[in-house]
């Protein structure tokens, strides 16, 4: 890598030397041009070029003083000479050498020995040269050669001196390199007979346009082979000129060079560093943060790189301080200069099948390991740098050098361990960042339904936005809950806050509805006991966390909101109650889109303020969209405009309940989202006539029998006639007890849908209770068979009374095998009857009970 730079727009001045008696002219230039700080004058005395030393020394820039006179710049007249006498002898064509008082630009006086010497350019037009030889007091007639050859030949900053074809004629101490290249082999020789193994063209090019040009080269870089160290790259920093005698003609060129190895690969290192910090854990994720680790590092620093992790960091397991237990690794992140990697098989996403020794015994000591190698093979130096943080090694990062000849040195080690320490705390903080969010998610899809399904009553759709994006978790929720009597509850809550608290405490709500929606309760009596559990909950929290400063759960559940509907398929009617929650909207066949007017209510836990339900009808076909405010109230949209936007989603013909809520998302999320968002909408269905049968009964034990008769015949209307004979005995057991502890009225109904519920009112609020009969009672078996014959029994409270239900699946099993299988369990010889072989509902007791 080769370079030349110039300083843009700076013309500067062809070096002459003057014939004058003095015996060493070009000592004495190469001397002044050494001390690097000089400026041009035209004939007028004003100033028309300003080195980069004059800058330095006196503190002002080319800018400002361009083109002024240059006795601007003088203060008080120094011994030697006054400033007129200086500007005669410009007039005269004449040399002239003393000591100036010159003003710095901070203010104070600098006394500068100054050389100023004609000087002839291309267009033959007198110019001057100032050459500021230093700030000693003692004269520069006084110096005299003596003292400068020794000056420049032992100078730490290599100086040569070129002909016009190139060769070297003369060269300072410094550019024998410790006697390395002595000077006799030099003086003669070109640099590409000199040094073979540098590609010095470019060198010579830039010494060619400065003999045809005379414009001086300033801070020109070159990066090659050292001829004391060609095995590593070396960086110098040089300046060219012409020289020329006082007729103008060309003795040739020199140039000063000075190594800045050094100082150039720190600036590498620091480039490097910078592009690290830069690109290195611009995102959470881990096989990102270790590819960005090999895109930095190739190809500035090495040929070939790969990243390998533990496979307990991929799994986002805990680890500890030490060597790991186990390796076995995975390939995370590949780079290199060649299309195929030929250093270290693998692909991103594979295991590495057989790691090699070394980088086994970088991950077993938590140290960097070197190699290199003396024969042809690629890679000739390896490094394998462990990748850790926090004390814990997470992987190993491979570098080589195949097509770089230079070997990994100490200081490269440094660079590399930077490196991976960085990329190892940003996949620290991505593993952590991974195993967090995936509990976060774990926690969520637990506390929250995967699937929602409305049985034969409703056709549901949802949408579950929490604000926090990156955690996946929030505090609203949702759900919908089958019901007995083919009637389901749909539900929906906002707790306060956001994030994993938020998540559990919405967590525990949900599962006390699902607890209280069991209880076949009215909507204002589940919120009652909602609100209730709420009020005890605030109390616990604030009981066990007194005294601590961080919040607790409390301030999530207090104040939460909650809307609980009960939809009926068979009667079309839907009941609704809420605490604090905002309305749905609702839109019936043939209608607009409405909210309902439905009282409001206090938020949960506040407690003293009751709750009221209302019901509607609801056709089949009908809409209801239930939201939480995340929805509504996002950003500065108004709630209106809102709740108007989703009816006329609502209102569009043949629209999905899916693509209503893509389109409802898409219409009111229209600014980044500040709050959790749940959307439930729901199309209503209705069970036909052919689907319910009742019956009223009298209080009389002989209409059980006719009881079983209208069962058994609507059975076999509907095709159901395997299950006529369980529901018989199911019939029987239910209108028996009805007669016997109920009251009058009494009505039998037979729902049919994916399952068959028997249903048997009366107005009586005493709860039957399933007991276990000993073997010499003669009854207490009713709700016991009841039990083994239906997937599911319970009871339900109305205003008018009470309900006792069973449920069975529809399926292809005979009465007569599952009452064989009753018997069977029956069978005192069996022991105890207390092992069920369905689930039961059981229901919480009424004061009054009694025993079937």
């Amino acid at each position: 890598m080769k370079s030349i730079q110039q300083l843009p727009g700076e013309v500067k001045p062809v070096m002459s030397i003057s014939r004058s008696p003095d015996p060493h002219p070009t000592a004495k230039l190469l001397s002044c041009a050494a001390q690097a700080a000089l400026a041009s004058l035209d004939a007028r005395g004003a100033i028309t070029g300003w080195t980069e030393g004059a800058h330095h020394l006196t503190g002002y820039t080319a800018d400002e003083v361009m083109h002024r006179p240059a006795a601007s710049l003088l203060t008080v007249p120094a011994e030697n000479g006054q400033p007129a006498d200086v500007i005669e002898r410009f007039r005269a064509g004449e040399s002239w050498q003393g000591e100036l008082a010159v003003r710095h630009r901070a203010g104070h006086d600098l006394h500068l020995t100054v050389h100023i010497a004609p000087m002839v350019g291309g267009d033959d037009r007198m110019r001057w040269i100032a050459l500021v030889l230093d700030q000693w007091q003692t004269p520069f007639s006084e110096l005299g050669a003596p003292m400068l050859a020794p000056l420049l030949a032992h100078s730490p900053i290599g100086v040569a001196v070129l002909g016009p074809d190139l060769r070297f004629i003369w060269v300072n101490e410094a550019l024998t390199y410790g006697g390395s290249v002595p000077l006799e082999r030099r003086l003669g020789q070109r640099l590409g007979e000199l040094f073979p193994h540098m590609e010095v063209d470019v060198l010579e090019g830039a010494m060619r346009q400065v003999l045809e040009t005379g414009q001086p080269v300033l801070n020109f870089e070159y990066f090659g082979r050292s001829p004391v160290d060609p095995e590593r790259r070396h960086a110098w920093w040089m300046c060219f000129f012409r020289l020329e005698d006082a007729a103008g003609h060309v003795l040739g060129v020199w140039y000063m060079v000075m190594d800045i190895t050094e100082r150039w690969r720190a600036r590498e290192r620091s480039a490097l560093l910078n592009k690290a910090s830069a690109r290195i854990g611009s995102t959470l994720e881990v096989t990102v943060t270790t590819q960005e680790l090999a895109d930095v590092a190739v190809p500035g620093f090495a040929d070939h790189t790969a990243v390998d992790l533990l496979e307990s960091v991929m799994l986002g397991s805990e680890l500890v301080p030490g060597a790991p237990h186990s390796i076995t690794l995975r390939r995370t992140g590949q780079r290199s200069v060649l299309a195929k990697n030929q250093t270290a098989p693998g692909r991103p996403g594979e295991t590495v099948s057989d790691p090699s020794p070394s980088a086994v015994r970088c991950l077993m000591s938590g140290r960097s390991v070197a190699e290199s190698s003396s024969d042809d093979s690629a890679p000739h130096s390896s490094l394998f740098v462990p990748v850790k943080a926090r004390g814990v090694t997470l992987g190993v990062a491979h570098f080589a050098r195949s097509q770089r000849p230079e070997p990994f040195d100490q200081e490269d080690v440094n660079l590399a361990e930077e490196l991976a320490s960085r990329a190892g705390v940003c996949v620290d903080n991505a593993r952590r960042f991974t195993r967090e969010r995936t509990a976060s998610l774990t926690l969520q899809r637990t506390l929250l339904p995967r699937a929602l399904a409305g049985g034969t009553a409703l056709d549901v759709a949802w949408r579950y936005l929490p604000a926090g994006a990156s955690s996946g978790v929030g505090g609203d929720w949702f759900d919908v809950i089958p019901l007995s009597g083919a009637r389901v509850a749909m539900v929906v809550g906002d707790v306060v806050g956001h994030g994993t608290n938020a998540a559990a405490t919405m967590g525990r709500l949900r599962a006390a509805v699902r607890t209280l929606a069991g209880l076949d309760l009215p909507p204002d009596e589940v919120l009652a006991h909602l609100d209730d559990l709420v009020i005890s909950l605030i109390e616990q929290e604030g009981a066990s966390e007194a005294g601590k400063e961080e919040p607790d759960t409390a301030i999530c559940v207090l104040g939460s909101t909650c809307l609980y509907a009960v939809y009926d398929p068979v009667s079309q009617r839907c009941a609704m109650a809420r605490a604090g929650h905002p309305p749905p909207v609702v839109m019936r066949p043939g209608e607009t889109a409405a909210c309902p007017d439905l009282p409001a209510g206090p938020p949960l836990g506040l407690g003293g303020l009751p709750f009221e339900s209302a019901e509607f009808d609801l056709p089949e076909g009908s809409l209801l969209a239930f939201y939480t405010d995340g929805l509504i109230e996002n950003g500065n949209q108004d709630v209106e405009a809102a709740l108007s936007c989703l009816g006329e989603v609502l209102a569009q013909p043949g629209a999905t309940l899916e693509g209503i809520c893509e389109d409802t998302i898409r219409r009111l999320l229209t600014e980044p989202q500040s709050d959790d968002i749940a959307l439930i909408v729901s199309r209503t269905r209705a069970l036909g006539k052919d689907q319910v049968a009742s019956w009223n009964l009298a209080t009389d034990p002989a209409v059980v029998s006719r009881a079983r008769a209208f069962a058994t015949r609507q059975l076999s209307d509907w095709g159901l006639d395997d299950l006529s004979s369980t529901t018989e005995l199911i019939v029987s057991e239910l209108v028996t007890n009805a007669i016997r502890y109920g009251s009058g009225p009494i009505h039998l109904r037979l729902i049919r849908q994916n399952s068959l519920i028997c249903e048997v009112s009366d107005a009586s609020n005493t709860s039957p209770r399933l007991r276990h009969a000993r073997t010499t009672d003669e009854g207490g078996r009713g709700l016991f068979l009841v039990a083994q014959l239906a997937r599911g029994w319970g009871t339900r409270y109305t205003t008018g009374g009470k309900t006792i239900w069973a449920e069975q699946s529809i399926s292809s099993a005979t009465g007569a095998a599952l009452l064989g299988a009753i018997s069977s369990e029956l069978n005192p010889d069996a022991g105890d009857a207390g092992g069920f072989s369905r689930p039961v509902r059981r229901m919480p007791q009424s004061p009054a009970q009694h025993q079937t």
